[in-house]
């Protein structure tokens, strides 16, 4: 009996992701092109199961990541989501940290090359999962950005541990504090990208890598890859359990709520209204001020500070 069989990609019933296998190659598809490639929840599960299936599978020896047609690699967590599911239910968000932790774990602990396939805008998580993979081929016209200090978040699910010590740390914190564009180009000087080729040509580099790859040994690959991965395991390790607990307690505050109401609503943040607020001795963590309350109809306690009406039975409160 032999226990790890392995199956056709066929048999894998996936709804936002398209897995494929031929000639050695397994090909990892983010298809949520509607959203530039963006994962929700269960995109990560899928994620996590497909990269599973490749690292057990023997027939595959490269496995390829990439996003659905030629705008997006893929532009992170759908932040549709977050406004609509996380900022209501904060707990809830250490499970989908830990789902997206488990993904970018899949890439990293396959035991086999991947190759991230560059076709587009790679943006806020988006580059944390090119950074997971150990190689990566890009489109000139691919573009590359952080996001989380613009949209309320903080890119602690491997940007901020793995940029450091891909392209070194000015130039990550450019990206981590700055959130601008680095065009492919620059990505490339900087050793964010191993290659840029014309879109027309991506998929013949792509391909001509990974038969450079299956040229090498399979357990002499599975175990470099291993010890290559040492520094990012080591900071990862170290870092992401509390990343997912901050992040958690975090979606409770103001910054993610306006900063994601924002990109649903396509407006720019009021960051300057919060920095005021802070200045002027103001409670920025809370939308409407701390609950400390009540109201003397009803009884009700915890209203927030600078309600002037009981959000309950309508009473006066001052």
């Amino acid at each position: 009996m032999i226990t790890f069989e392995t199956k056709g990609a066929e048999k894998l019933q996936f709804e936002f992701i398209r897995y494929a296998k031929a000639d050695q190659v397994a090909r990892i598809t983010i298809n949520r092109p509607e959203v530039y490639n963006a994962y929700n929840t269960p995109c990560l599960i899928e994620l996590r199961e497909a990269f599973r299936d490749a690292a057990f599978d023997d027939k595959v020896g490269v496995i390829v990541l990439t996003g659905a047609g030629e705008k997006a690699f893929c532009t992170g967590g759908d932040v549709k989501e977050y406004a609509e599911v996380y900022t209501r239910r904060p707990h809830d968000y250490w499970k989908y940290m830990t789902c997206f932790q488990e993904a970018l774990d899949a890439v990293r602990n396959t035991g086999k090359p991947v190759i991230a396939r560059i076709n587009g805008m790679v943006v806020g998580g988006g580059n944390e999962f090119n950074l997971a993979c150990d190689l990566a081929v890009a489109a000139s016209h691919a573009v590359f950005r952080q996001v989380g200090t613009r949209v309320g978040s903080v890119a602690a699910g491997g940007a901020t541990q793995w940029l450091p010590i891909t392209i070194g740390d000015r130039r990550a914190r450019e990206m981590l504090f700055l959130c601008e564009e680095v065009p492919a180009e620059k990505a490339l000087a900087w050793g964010l990208v191993n290659l840029v080729v014309p879109k027309e040509q991506l998929d013949v580099a792509v391909d001509a890598l990974a038969q450079k790859l299956l040229d090498k040994f399979p357990e002499c690959m599975r175990y470099t890859k291993q010890q290559v991965n040492f520094w990012k395991d080591f900071v990862w390790h170290l870092t992401v359990g509390h990343a997912r607990d901050w992040l958690t307690l975090h979606f409770t505050d103001t910054e993610p709520y306006e900063g994601m109401s924002a990109f649903v609503e396509k407006r720019s943040p009021d960051y300057r209204g919060l920095r005021r607020r802070q200045a002027e001795g103001g409670a920025a963590e809370f939308l409407f001020g701390p609950p400390v309350q009540a109201c003397p109809q009803c009884g009700a306690k915890g209203l927030p500070e600078e309600f002037r009406h009981c959000g309950l039975c309508g009473a006066k409160l001052r």
